[in-house]
């Protein structure tokens, strides 16, 4: 089972979201703790993957060797490639 660990921006993104959004976000993470590879998706040219709740983006580093995912943003969908 994967651990999950956010950066220091990706905490301060998420505590600025409404608590219903914080709720669905923090529930489709654990989804993710047992099989991260089936939900996740590659950004292309980048080491980071996407992974989409709803019309929020949260991008990761999945460290394998480690068994950690690593939260490195949330936003939404508009804003959050921007930012790369």
């Amino acid at each position: 089972m994967y651990q999950i660990l956010f950066t220091t921006k990706a905490k301060k993104q998420f505590s600025k979201l409404e608590k219903n959004v914080q709720e669905r976000i923090i529930s489709a993470l654990e989804r993710l703790r047992f099989n991260p590879e089936k939900h996740i998706t590659k950004l292309v040219s980048s080491r980071l993957y996407r992974f989409r709740v709803g019309n929020y983006r949260i991008l990761l580093d999945l460290k394998k060797e480690k068994i950690i995912v690593l939260v490195v943003q949330i936003g939404p969908r508009k804003n959050i490639y921007k930012e790369l």
